[in-house]
């Protein structure tokens, strides 16, 4: 009886991985963000680009600007060890996708994304990075 219950246990356990990316399928949002992580993660930054919204595209200029911007100010973004997103919420008529991000030296990070829908879908309007609970002025 042990053996069924671990065996079964086992498997739930190796289904979990396969299961977080059909999710992400479901909330186009999210989808939006990790295609962005994905291609950071390859260094290709002209497609990282094509998720970043018009105003984004207009302060950055070219796919190589974006990137090194990308590279210096959110490190955890670029080499991310571990991505988990975490709640979406509406705030002063604004879409925002709260993503928590483990960097590859095991340090937490909190990023919030503001979205906006185009023609295409969904795009990345800015990133914030989050202060630390229990940290403040």
């Amino acid at each position: 009886m042990r053996r069924i219950a671990f065996g079964l246990l086992i498997a739930f356990c190796l289904s979990l991985p396969a299961a977080a990316p059909v999710a992400a399928q479901d909330n186009p949002m999210e989808k939006t963000i990790l295609d962005q992580i994905e291609a950071f993660k390859a260094d290709d930054f002209a497609t990282a680009f094509t998720f970043a919204s018009p105003s984004i595209k207009s302060i950055f200029m070219s796919p190589e600007n974006f990137g090194r911007m990308v590279k210096q100010g959110y490190p955890m973004v670029h080499r991310p060890g571990s991505v988990r997103m975490l709640e979406n919420r509406e705030v002063g008529g604004r879409l925002w996708q709260k993503v928590m991000i483990t960097d590859q030296a095991g340090r937490t990070h909190i990023l919030d994304y503001q979205m906006v829908e185009g023609p295409e879908g969904w795009l990345i309007n800015g990133v914030q990075l989050l202060p630390e609970p229990g940290v403040g002025a």
